[in-house]
């Protein structure tokens, strides 16, 4: 669990109308780490989750999505944190399933999960295309 790495990203959320920053960190299986950070927008429907905000820098830098070993995500919530159903989608999508998921808060309460867990009936076109 990369704990301090998601912390880290956590600080450089940009959230002025919320004030609830969160942050995220993949750990690829060579080690490297990719950070996000939710970034809000005074319409809410175009903000951005630190989830999908990671996820999608990763295949922007040119990385291999199904090189990710591990992703931490952190909030200031009281339990670990829950992520959104885009980015539970965005990850089913994304993520491979042997990858560990890390809920955390900044008590850090843990809870480990992958995939499959979060979202098990996924929408997926390839598979369910008719």
């Amino acid at each position: 669990m990369n704990f301090e790495a998601a912390k880290a990203a956590r600080l450089k959320a940009y959230v002025p109308y919320s004030n609830f920053k969160v942050g995220a960190a993949i750990e690829l299986n060579d080690g490297t780490i990719i950070h996000g950070a939710n970034i809000e927008n005074s319409s809410y429907g175009l903000s951005s989750c630190a989830e999908r905000n990671a996820l999608f820098s990763l295949i922007s830098q040119g990385y291999d999505p199904k090189e990710i070993k591990s992703i931490t995500i952190i909030g200031s919530s009281k339990e670990p944190i829950s992520p959104c159903g885009a980015c539970r989608q965005v990850m089913s999508e994304l993520v491979p399933e042997s990858a560990t998921i890390y809920l955390t808060n900044l008590e850090k309460l843990v809870k480990e999960t992958n995939t499959k867990e979060l979202l098990p009936y996924n929408f997926d076109l390839k598979k369910d295309r008719t």
